[in-house]
């Protein structure tokens, strides 16, 4: 079966074609020499320089420990974005089999949705080996289904130190909240500090423990200097409670965003990680180091896709000759 054509799917997904997600998940997951050209083609028709500016979607990050109540958070903010009339696409980062390398909650049963409803994509996947919490096509789906969806959610695996990759993807990061949960300005300190743009304590049914972590957490981010972090509680047992606010304090913080300036530091630090992972630090001492590859990408065309962006990277790489052939130590 040949490879699906890059540029076919960006103009179905410029034409706001729904139904091309699969196809466009299924190309960026696979990682044949074939196809990942193709998906450089996709990125390529994509990108701001080819849109005139941004894409339109709202890419929010939905992350928080186990057990914080995830999936029946999503499953709320799927209905309510939809009563809203919102296209909505989900990418549920699940973890790894270590036998298959796929991933291991399949089509993520737990998020509820309507399975005929053709405006909600729900994809599973993997983590593979990534720390951060991203799979490695995660960037690349999200850049590309952004363009035909109103709303992209990322939810990523537990939360830690390295889990701040996915701020570096998202336009806006909600972490969700457990109430008793231990420390919580300890949570705070723990590597996230600059993770969240709202916080949502989740389980909001649990009422005065429920409503000592809120207090809690403001208390937290104002000792932090963090006062523009929204803080919301909710409660998804029958009848919903708290969404509205949600998703006000969501769309407040898009209202907000320099998104220009947010996506293009996500692009350059996708194409300087990808090149750091391709080439090694000697790749890197050949760019004048992490501050000269800043550098050159501050210099390139703000337009410009991840690919482009890569290949500018290694194009200055393969001019410098000043770089000793020798192992790193």
């Amino acid at each position: 079966m040949s490879q699906p054509d890059g540029r076919e799917l960006a103009a179905r997904l410029r034409d706001r074609d729904l139904a091309a997600a699969p196809a466009v998940l299924n190309l960026v997951e696979t990682r044949t020499g074939a196809a990942r050209a193709q998906a450089a083609e996709l990125l390529a028709a994509l990108s701001p320089a080819a849109l005139g500016g941004e894409a339109k979607a709202h890419i929010v990050g939905v992350t928080g420990p186990p057990g914080a109540g995830k999936s029946m958070l999503l499953s709320q903010l799927l209905a309510a974005w939809r009563s809203r009339g919102q296209s909505v696409a989900v990418l549920a980062i699940d973890p790894s089999s270590r036998r298959s390398g796929g991933s291991l909650l399949g089509d993520r049963v737990r998020i509820e949705s309507d399975p005929a409803d053709g405006s909600v994509f729900v994809r599973s996947m993997a983590a593979g080996n990534r720390l951060g919490g991203l799979a490695p096509a995660t960037r690349t789906a999200a850049a590309a289904l952004a363009v035909a969806f109103d709303v992209v959610v990322i939810e990523t695996v537990g939360v830690g130190q390295s889990e701040t990759e996915v701020a570096e993807v998202a336009d806006t990061v909600a972490v969700a909240v457990q109430p008793g949960a231990g420390d919580v300005l300890q949570f705070l300190k723990a590597g996230i500090m600059e993770v969240p743009d709202v916080l949502v304590v989740t389980k909001a049914d649990l009422g005065r423990i429920a409503q000592r972590t809120h207090a809690d957490l403001r208390a937290a981010l104002s000792a932090l200097g963090a006062r523009e972090t929204a803080v919301v509680a909710v409660s998804s047992v029958p009848p919903p409670v708290g969404f509205d606010e949600l998703l006000a304090a969501l769309d407040e913080h898009r209202r907000r965003l320099d998104l220009r300036a947010r996506r293009l530091g996500a692009r350059r630090a996708q194409a300087l990680s990808e090149f750091a992972t391709e080439h090694g630090e000697r790749g890197l001492r050949a760019l004048g180091g992490p501050r000269g590859a800043q550098r050159l990408l501050a210099s390139l065309d703000p337009g410009l896709d991840v690919p482009a962006l890569e290949r500018a990277l290694e194009r200055r790489a393969n001019d410098d000759r000043s770089v000793p052939d020798q192992p790193i130590g």
